[in-house]
């Protein structure tokens, strides 16, 4: 199986377009090399994925036939990726709760603004 239509499959990329392009960038590695979308992948290969600054390391239980539900994506791949880049990811994601912008600003706030700021 391509490894484009694996990590498609296994849920790893929304979409088959989005994991070919993350292999041609150089974010899927086998055995520290870069490899095509059209690389042939098998059982009990590890694959590391780099996704949102993140380092994933996966090993590939089986190969599914088709797309799988979310639920079930643990019988066909396991996730060996290292504490440290796990409490990488949730530093990641409170800063970015830290940082949220609320929205567009009110009409009565630019006004107050502007007028502050020609003051």
């Amino acid at each position: 199986m391509r490894i484009d239509q694996f990590l498609y499959f296994s849920r790893i990329y929304k979409t088959r377009t989005n994991a070919g392009n993350a292999c041609k960038k150089g974010h899927i590695k086998i055995e520290l090399k870069s490899v095509k979308p059209s690389f042939e992948v098998y059982s009990d290969m590890i694959i590391i994925v780099k996704k949102n600054q993140i380092i994933n390391k996966y090993r590939i239980k089986d190969l599914p036939k088709s797309r799988i539900g979310a639920k079930i994506a643990e019988l066909y791949i396991q996730n060996i990726t290292t504490k440290s880049e796990l409490e990488k990811k949730e530093t990641l994601s409170s800063q970015k709760q830290n940082f949220k912008f609320d929205g567009k600003i009110s009409k009565k706030d630019r006004r107050d603004l502007n007028k502050y700021l020609n003051e």
